[in-house]
C-alpha cells in the first residue's frame, strides 16, 4: 500500500522582513503541540553562505534541534550569498533556479512528514526566475497559501493587493498571520486588522486570521496551538 503524502503549505508574505520566518516557526511549533509531524522547507535563501539561517530560526522556535534532513541539505532547495531577489542572487552566483527542484524536495519531505511548511522569499510577486514569480509557482503547484501581513504603515496596501491577486487566480488561502510585533500606532493597527478581516470576507476567503506578537510571548506549553488552526482547518 502506497503511503499518502503529507500536505504542503506555502507561507508567503506581503513584503520582505515581514515576519514570515517567525510565523513559519510558530506554525511548526503549533503543529508539534497538536501532535502532528511537521517539517519546514525554505524554497530559496539568499544572504547566506553555508547554512540557511531561516531553517535554523525555525528549529529554534519549534524547540527542536536541526534535523537530519537539515544536515543533508534537503530543507533548503537553494542557498545564495547575496541578499537580494532569488533570480538575481542566482545570476550573481552564476547559477540558475529550477522550480521543479523545489517541488521535488517538498514532495520528498512530504513522504516523511504530515505537514511541510514551504517558506517563500519576500512577497508573492518576487521573481523566482526571470520568467516565474512566487505566485506563479504556488499557483502552478496548487499549494494552499498562508499570508503573513503586519500592522506597520504601508502594509494594508500590500495586504489587500495580495488578497486580490490570490482571489483573481482562485487560489486557496489557508489563513492570514497579522504580525503585531512592530505596533507603533494602535489606531492604524486596529483599523488595518478590521480592513483585512472585511476584505477576506469580500473575496470569499473563509480562513483564520491569527494575530502574532513577539516570539517571546509563546514560550509557555500550548501557547502556539492557535497557529495550528491555519493548517488543520478544513
Amino acid at each position: 500500500m502506497t503511503k499518502e503524502p503529507g500536505k504542503i503549505i506555502a507561507i508567503t508574505g506581503i513584503d520582505t522582513d515581514i515576519g514570515k520566518t517567525i510565523a513559519t516557526g510558530l506554525i511548526g511549533r503549533g503543529l508539534l503541540e497538536a501532535g502532528r509531524s511537521v517539517i519546514t522547507h525554505k524554497a530559496v535563501q539568499t544572504g547566506c553562505d553555508d547554512v540557511s539561517e531561516d531553517i535554523v530560526a525555525h528549529r529554534n522556535i519549534m524547540g527542536i534541534p536541526r534535523q537530519q534532513v537539515d544536515l543533508d541539505g534537503k530543507t533548503c532547495s537553494y542557498l545564495f550569498p547575496v541578499p537580494c531577489s532569488p533570480h538575481l542572487a542566482a545570476r550573481l552566483a552564476k547559477k540558475s533556479i529550477d522550480p521543479k527542484k523545489i517541488t521535488r524536495d517538498a514532495r520528498e519531505l512530504s513522504m516523511h512528514y504530515k505537514f511541510v511548511l514551504l517558506e517563500g522569499a519576500g512577497g508573492l510577486f518576487v521573481p523566482l526566475t526571470e520568467e516565474v514569480t512566487l505566485i506563479d509557482y504556488f499557483f502552478e503547484e496548487k499549494v494552499p497559501v498562508i499570508l503573513v501581513s503586519s500592522s506597520r504603515l504601508g502594509s494594508l496596501n500590500h495586504t489587500l493587493a495580495s488578497l486580490e491577486a490570490l482571489h483573481n487566480r482562485s487560489m486557496s488561502l489557508s489563513g492570514v498571520v497579522y504580525n503585531r510585533h512592530d505596533d507603533r500606532d494602535l489606531r492604524i493597527a486596529e483599523d488595518s486588522l478590521d480592513m483585512i478581516s472585511s476584505n477576506l470576507r469580500k473575496y470569499g476567503f473563509n480562513c483564520p486570521l491569527i494575530e502574532m506578537y513577539g516570539v517571546e510571548n509563546y514560550e509557555a506549553p500550548g501557547a502556539c496551538l492557535p497557529f495550528s488552526t491555519l493548517c488543520l482547518a478544513g
